[in-house]
């Protein structure tokens, strides 16, 4: 009957190191994979990242190119000369000063 007891003792032995060495493994394994992991979430995130500045930029460009299209029109090009002061061959400039008085001495008169 003393071989039994010794015999248990023995599987529970070889049971717990197996088990220590299972959890060993699978420790292991765990830390082996969470660098390949975390760095895979935070390239998928990086490429999130650069999916929506894409984006951005797409839609940029667009409006880019609609002010491109309509800066080309002779309109455009008309607008931005008298902006600058241009005047079209014949035509004079006269420069009006005191306009912001005249319209204040007239809404007083108006009164």
């Amino acid at each position: 009957m003393s071989r039994r007891p010794a015999r248990a003792r023995r599987r529970r032995q070889r049971t717990g190191a197996r088990r220590f060495v299972l959890f060993f493994l699978l420790g292991l394994i765990a830390l082996l994979y969470a660098g390949p992991l975390r760095a895979y979430y935070d390239k998928r995130e990086l490429v999130n990242q650069q999916r929506t500045q894409v984006e951005l930029l797409k839609s940029a460009k667009s409006e880019l190119k609609l002010k491109l299209r309509e800066a080309s029109t002779l309109e455009a090009a008309e607008r931005e000369a008298r902006r600058l002061w241009y005047a079209k061959p014949g035509e004079h400039l006269y420069i009006v000063k005191g306009i912001d008085e005249w319209r204040k001495s007239r809404a007083r008169a108006h009164q």
